[in-house]
């Protein structure tokens, strides 16, 4: 039977489409599309479970987005040629879907539920990240899973001063603004991306602009759930309610809370007495109604004390640490801690304190990417570090997470635009979080730039992070500086901005509200700006400038370019060449071939050992010019000449012929030159009687007069008799 198919059509209004159609692929799905754009193709499904763990309190939302090998015609690298571990890309486009998707399911279902989305068939003139929030909320959209409306995300890059809707990878190189938007109709819930120091006023413009794409594209799949049919949402057993438990906890805790919440206390021992009332809350209540609601008490008395933190916020302007909105948490800052890295730095802003490292390396340490969508290499890269103790916790560390790879990026595009395009280096900056509450990836921008200046990287302009939140009942709101862990938790709003005294680097902004406007936008945007600047004060007071190169312990690099011709002599048989050089000079020597020519990167931390290497390929690559004069070293006495090495490139010979000796018939080398003797030859090139190289001493000396041949011989001859 053929299947029917169902479609919608969006334009993008220059020429460009996106198609999403349902009924083809996987119907046994709960809902399943193919979106399409040029020649990439997407494949989304959502499953979620007709029941749920009645002991689950949260939303179990898998999101997974895989990009296969086959979509774009290539094999995986690697021994094993199958798709493994997913990409840091590949995670970095699940969280960006599941940040907009996870608010618009019921805060009451908890049924396991798996969002798929893979790259079937990929264009090179097409990013598929920008496809797939469309992509995988489509799927829910049609399906029976209870959900509130239709989202999708877009790419914005700015052009020549032009907004441009999901650019190739090729546009985006020549733009100086990149963010990934997800909004629904009526409200922008998540931004990311990086800038080349923005204004504020332009990046609300650009979420603007990307808004306008997406209620598109939200229209179109009504039109295609109208199409299809909608389907009744399905029901599903709600979280359990005791209203009486619920007012009872309310009236006990809400002022306590209050009263902890105003009494300007650290982080731990505000938890303790947090943590106190909420066991005096479970005394309110007798054992059978405990065995009963047990699992309640922490959801109710959860309640209590977030309406109290907010509102003592909203109604007085006091935040749990006692700072005003606007103020920055105490910051002191120190470079050069560790002796041994190439570069280090210790930020901390009240209690949360990052250490950051740097090593300098060559193009051999570089990231390389090796994905279905992109191929290359990143010279400078960061990692980010999230230990339990940070947070006072004891817990098994099972690899990186998500969270660690998702606020590492962020860090890392806020900072790569600011490291010079052609420093010779390969940059790693590690991030170490020692403490954290609240924006430990800011704390990593602001340690990240001291460590890069401490090492001699030369930035362009140091950059720094402030974390923002917000707090509003609808009437009144609250934009928050510097943001604790617990008001990130209660808040409606976290917002990351990074950026130079000049404008914005990179952004990250999740909503958890409906409707916020743009006014509220505009003035968390420029709040957050004061604040940036305040804290890029505090980095420059410790490190007004990196330093004017690198630290002795560090390797210096040196790089230069040798015609293509002589790589296979540099490298020489086998590699015996250069091994035997590295050896020599305690050198690490890189080279790779770039248009005919080979450039070669020297990595050291001895000067003299890296003036050996430079010897050694200028003595490799020493091409003389022909009727230049040249230093040379008798270096071999033969029967019909001497051979001779240029002076200026040891190891470069040549055969002086005895015949070029000088001017005088020579009948023994040695009778005019012995080894070691020094000399000076003139270059005449190849030779086309012997096609070999041609030098002359006798061509530099004086010739001698010429005598009369005639006359010597009628002096000469023999009188006859007569």
């Amino acid at each position: 039977m053929i299947p029917e198919v169902k479609k919608e059509i969006i334009d993008l209004g220059d020429g460009r489409t996106i198609s999403i159609e349902t009924g083809k692929l996987a119907k046994q799905a709960d809902g399943s599309v193919v979106v399409r754009m040029g020649d990439a193709m997407l494949l989304a499904t959502v499953v979620s479970a007709r029941e749920s763990n009645p002991e689950i309190d949260f939303l179990p939302l898998t999101v997974d987005y895989r990009e296969k090998f086959a979509a774009a015609g290539r094999f995986p690298g690697g021994f094993f040629k199958r798709e493994a571990r997913p990409s840091d890309n590949e995670i970095l486009t699940m969280r960006l879907v599941d940040r907009v998707l996870r608010p618009l399911f019921p805060k009451d279902y908890h049924a396991e539920t798996q969002v798929m989305i893979q790259l079937m068939s990929h264009d090179d003139k097409v990013m598929p990240d920008a496809l797939a929030g469309l992509a995988a909320s489509a799927c829910i959209a049609i399906s029976d899973i209870p959900f509130e409306y239709p989202i999708s995300e877009v790419r914005v890059a700015r052009i020549n001063g032009e907004f441009i809707i999901n650019p190739s990878r090729e546009q985006l190189a020549d733009a100086d603004m990149d963010i990934m938007v997800g909004a629904s109709v009526d409200s922008v819930a998540m931004v990311e991306g990086e800038m080349s120091e923005v204004s504020e006023k332009e990046m609300a413009d650009a979420i603007k602009f990307a808004h306008e794409a997406i209620k598109t594209q939200c229209e179109a799949q009504l039109r295609l759930v109208e199409k299809v049919g909608k389907k009744a949402t399905r029901e599903y057993e709600g979280e359990k309610e005791n209203e009486e438990m619920a007012q009872k906890i309310y009236e006990y805790a809400y002022q306590k809370c209050y009263d902890i919440a105003k009494e300007n206390t650290t982080k731990h021992e505000r938890g303790e007495k947090f943590a106190e009332v909420k066991e005096a809350c479970e005394t309110l209540f007798t054992e059978e109604e405990l065995e009963e609601d047990a699992d309640l008490v922490g959801k109710y008395f959860g309640k209590a004390q977030k309406e109290a933190v907010r509102n003592l916020i909203l109604d007085e302007n006091i935040r749990l640490d006692g700072r005003k909105s606007t103020e920055i948490r105490p910051i002191w800052c120190e470079i050069d801690y560790l002796p041994s890295p190439h570069g280090s730095s210790i930020f901390t802003r009240g209690e949360t304190q990052a250490l950051a490292t740097v090593t300098l390396g060559t193009s051999r340490e570089a990231n390389v990417i090796d994905l279905p969508t992109e191929q290359g290499e990143e010279k400078f890269y960061l990692h980010y570090n999230f230990p339990p103790f940070s947070t006072g916790e004891a817990r098994p560390i099972r690899g990186t997470s998500r969270r660690e790879i998702g606020h590492g990026n962020l860090a890392q595009r806020a900072l790569k635009k600011m490291v010079p395009s052609d420093y010779p280096y390969t940059v790693r900056v590690v991030s170490e979080v020692l403490e954290s509450n609240g924006s430990s990836s800011m704390a990593t921008v602001c340690a990240g730039t001291m460590a890069l200046m401490d090492a001699g990287v030369q930035l362009q302009k140091p950059v720094s992070g402030i974390a923002m939140g917000l707090i509003t009942d609808g009437d009144k709101y609250a934009v928050l500086s510097d943001i604790l862990g617990d008001e990130d938790h209660l808040g409606d709003m976290d917002f990351k901005v990074t950026g130079t005294e000049h404008g914005i680097t990179a952004c990250q902004m999740d909503i958890k509200i409906k409707g916020l406007s743009y006014e509220i936008l505009e003035n968390a945007l420029e709040q957050a700006r004061e604040g940036r600047l305040h804290i890029l004060e505090k980095l420059t007071d410790t490190i007004a400038q990196p330093r004017p190169g690198v630290k002795p312990h560090a390797p210096k690099i040196i790089t230069t370019v040798i015609p293509g011709e002589y790589i296979g002599a540099l490298i020489g048989p086998g590699g015996k060449v250069i091994q035997e050089l590295q050896k020599q000079t305690d050198t690490v020597i890189v080279i790779e071939e770039v248009n005919e020519q080979g450039i070669v990167e020297i990595l050291g931390t001895n000067q003299e050992g890296i003036d050996k290497v430079l010897a050694k390929i200028d003595a490799i690559t020493f091409k003389p010019k022909v009727g230049e004069v040249y230093e040379v070293k008798v270096v071999k006495i033969l029967e019909f000449g001497a051979v001779v090495e240029f002076t200026q490139a040891p190891g470069n010979e040549v055969l002086l012929h005895i015949s070029e000796l000088a001017w005088e018939r020579t009948n023994n080398v040695t009778d005019v030159v012995n080894m070691g003797d020094i000399l000076e030859v003139k270059y005449f090139g190849i030779d086309p009687k012997t096609r070999k190289e041609k030098v002359s001493r006798k061509a530099l000396l004086q010739r001698p007069p010429r005598e009369d041949k005639h006359r010597d011989d009628r002096n000469t001859k023999p009188q006859s008799n007569r």
